[in-house]
């Protein structure tokens, strides 16, 4: 074969690779093509979306029937009722009304303390003020200014409020509040406890912090979040907390023990889950001559130095023993400088769940036995278990605090603004049962609201008020 013949026979070789691999690459372009429009019908399949219907003209009279762009409803003056009851609130906060002044030399703030506390009352017992903004936005209703006292407050002047105003100064009026609360029905076998049942317990709030703060948080631990933590006293006599301490969530002195061994008063009986079960805790609620009932963890192995008889009733209450204790801790100086009682009864078993969900509790698990640890040592063993039966309240006040009064949607993400929305939030539940002499349940709170934002009457309000039964000391529970 010549060298012609050969370049030639090479040459339609060549071609018909070409034409192959051209062929190759517009199958393979029209394969991604189907497949993609594949993948298009198989997402409108599983999430259809809302066709949008042609707009028809509406007949004369009705031009505002058209469908348009959903956005949030105005607050109108005949949304906002009942704020006659806030004049007998402004005696009570005028005290705070020339605080954060200091550094104002011009005179000229328009916003003082005692407006924006009252600001964030409206917005804890009106539903439709929901955020800061819908805050600000009541503030221009001339109803608004004239009950509450107070000039239209700018977005930037209530943001400002969270550093400018000292939340502290609120502890003296839910003190002066308290004082005039009236005790509701506790159980009478607790008739003759004579120290203030104070429950305490802590629970998270999550906030969104600044957005440089948030990527350095993202960057270094994962989660964007910033967790405040709010120790809590809730005095049981009373049902209304009369303390809560806003710290980050940490250790050192944010830890749920250390906020407590700073705010430890004398005369308390203090109630408290395994999370404070420290013996250096006991140690200093023991001298500040008060008591404590603790539950202590399952894996505690304390020494039995006295077996205590139980009665037939004690064993009805599903007790399983009562004995002075003594435990070591393994260090010197956090050991127990008093007689312990441990008493034991008997619950329902479960296991926590894990973090891919299944069956079981989210708390920490139980083997089924209740310890109970206390420096009350001749209190009957039944109302040991009975005292600390008591301590679900609290587990029901953060509800009512987080999913009730709204305050799970922080108004500021500072400590101190968050303290102020709590100590107000606090100043509301004090307010419900000044107003009704009752338990501030959800209910009342529901018609309360009801009220504030015109739905319903305030002869309905009393009414309902009316019905509810009295709960005073010594009467039966239902």
């Amino acid at each position: 074969m010549d060298v012609l013949s050969k370049w030639q026979e090479m040459v339609v070789v060549n071609e018909n690779c070409k034409e192959r691999k051209n062929e190759r690459r517009r199958w393979l372009k029209a394969w991604e093509r189907a497949k993609a429009e594949r993948l298009r019908v198989e997402r409108r399949r599983r999430h259809p979306k809302r066709r949008r219907q042609k707009q028809e003209a509406p007949p004369p009279g009705h031009e505002g029937d058209l469908r348009k762009r959903k956005k949030r409803e105005q607050i109108e003056e005949r949304d906002i009722t009942g704020l006659k009851y806030f004049d007998k609130l402004q005696p009570l906060l005028e005290r705070l009304h020339k605080d954060g002044c200091e550094r104002d030399k011009a005179g000229n703030r328009d916003l003082h303390f005692d407006q924006y506390g009252m600001l964030i009352l409206l917005y804890l017992f009106n539903p439709v003020v929901t955020s800061l903004r819908g805050i600000q936005q009541a503030s221009e209703l001339a109803k608004v200014q004239r009950k509450l006292g107070c000039a239209r407050a700018a977005l930037g002047s209530l943001s400002e409020a969270s550093s400018v105003f000292d939340a502290q100064r609120l502890q003296e009026i839910i003190q002066e509040l308290g004082a005039g609360l009236r005790t509701v029905s506790i159980d009478p076998r607790l008739g003759d406890m004579m120290q203030t049942m104070t429950l305490v317990d802590g629970t998270l709030l999550s906030a969104l912090p600044k957005v440089m703060e948030a990527s350095w948080r993202k960057g270094q631990t994962g989660n964007g979040m910033v967790k405040w933590r709010l120790h809590t006293h809730f005095e049981v006599d009373r049902y209304v907390p009369t303390r809560i301490d806003v710290t980050p969530d940490g250790g050192g002195e944010n830890h749920e023990i250390a906020v407590l061994e700073r705010t430890i008063e004398s005369d308390r009986l203090y109630v408290t889950d395994r999370g404070y079960g420290k013996f250096a805790l006991f140690n200093r609620i023991v001298r500040a001559k008060s008591s404590y009932v603790c539950r202590v963890r399952d894996n505690s192995a304390p020494k039995i130095l006295e077996e205590r008889p139980l009665t037939e009733e004690d064993r009805q209450a599903d007790l399983i023993s009562d004995q002075i204790v003594e435990f070591d801790s393994g260090k010197a100086d956090a050991q127990p400088d008093h007689a312990i009682r441990l008493v034991c009864v008997k619950t329902t078993p479960h296991v926590k769940r894990g973090k891919n969900g299944g069956g079981g509790s989210t708390g920490p698990g139980s083997d089924g036995i209740l310890r109970i640890a206390t420096n009350l040592l001749d209190v009957p063993a039944q109302i040991i278990s009975l005292i600390y039966r008591y301590r679900w309240p609290i587990e029901i006040f953060f509800r009512f605090f987080k999913h009730i009064l709204g305050c799970r949607h922080l108004l500021s993400h500072s400590q101190n603004g968050i303290e102020i929305q709590t100590y107000c939030a606090i100043i509301a539940c004090l307010l419900i049962n000044l107003w009704t002499g009752r338990k501030p349940t959800l209910r009342t709170y529901e018609m309360i609201c009801f009220y504030f934002c015109g739905l319903a009457s305030e002869e309905e309000l009393l009414a309902h008020i009316a019905k509810l039964k009295p709960h005073e000391v010594g009467s039966k529970q239902n």
